[in-house]
C-alpha cells in the first residue's frame, strides 16, 4: 500500500471534489464532514467523477449520463452504469487527508 498526501483538511470545501492526477485517476470527496475517494472516471464513460452532481446521501451522478454511485462503496446505483467504481480508503492524520493506493499505482 502507498499512502499519498492529498491536501490539508479545510482545502477541499463541503459538497466539493478535487481531481487527482494518480494513475487512474481519482476524486476526492469531502461529502457531510466526511471525505471519500474513488476512481475518477465514470465505469459507463468517458466522464470525470469530480465534476458531477454530488448529493447529501454520499452519492455522485455522473455529469454526461446522469448515472449515479455510492461514495462509499462505489456501486452503481443506476443505468445507465451496471459497473462499480474502485474506492480508495482515505485517512485524516494531524490535519492533513490522505489515500492509500494500491502497489504498483
Amino acid at each position: 500500500m502507498k499512502r499519498i498526501h492529498v491536501c490539508l483538511v479545510g482545502a477541499l470545501p463541503e459538497g466539493e471534489a478535487l481531481r487527482l492526477d494518480t494513475e487512474p485517476a481519482i476524486a476526492l470527496f469531502h461529502v457531510a464532514g466526511e471525505y471519500y475517494a474513488i476512481d475518477d472516471r465514470c465505469s459507463h464513460g468517458n466522464a470525470s467523477m469530480s465534476e458531477g452532481y454530488i448529493e447529501d446521501n454520499a452519492t455522485v451522478e455522473c455529469p454526461l449520463h446522469a448515472a449515479s454511485f455510492c461514495l462509499k462503496t462505489g456501486k452503481a446505483l443506476c443505468m445507465p452504469a451496471t459497473v462499480p467504481l474502485q474506492t480508495y480508503p482515505v485517512s485524516v492524520i494531524e490535519g492533513s487527508v490522505f489515500i492509500d493506493l494500491p502497489e504498483g499505482a
